[in-house]
């Protein structure tokens, strides 16, 4: 392979697919961010580790996989778990077989705010994926990501 050495790194394909997968997300998340605070009052930092925890077996996680799974540095999902717990969205307890670990739970009002924010985030969905993007889109969208996903988790 080639390297043309006067060409603009900035123009070169792979500058340019990244840059585009970080302003597309910044401009869904922004957006997205906007619609939950205006319907519900929900800070999508808070909509993402409701979810996480909601999605989890028992309805709790550890405090490091909570910040693993929203990609947030340890003392930043601190901060914000204090801030769902003074909202009563989410209760932090012991965890039984690891005394310095917290499990972080979802609470039955966290859980009746997530369904109300999902409300939204289905709408915002059918407005920004559905309507933009055919179903094999979706599809081959959803297999690219979940590969790159799956190439950078480790």
């Amino acid at each position: 392979m080639s390297v043309d050495t006067n060409a603009c790194p900035s123009s070169d394909k792979r500058v340019v697919l990244f840059g585009l997968l970080l302003e597309t997300n910044a401009r869904l998340s922004k957006s997205l961010g906007l619609q939950l605070e205006a319907a519900c009052g929900l800070p999508l930092a808070w909509f993402e580790v409701l979810l996480q925890l909601h999605r989890s077996p028992d309805g709790r996680l550890k405090m490091n996989q909570i910040a693993d799974a929203i990609v947030h540095s340890t003392g930043g999902t601190t901060r914000l778990i204090d801030r769902l717990e003074e909202a009563h969205y989410v209760e932090r307890s012991l965890c039984p077989n690891d005394r310095r670990a917290i499990h972080v739970g979802i609470t039955n009002e966290g859980n009746a705010k997530l369904d109300e924010a999902l409300n939204v985030h289905l709408d915002y969905l059918d407005e920004n994926l559905v309507a933009r993007l055919s179903c094999d889109e979706r599809d081959t969208l959803t297999a690219l990501l979940e590969k790159l996903n799956t190439a950078t988790a480790s």
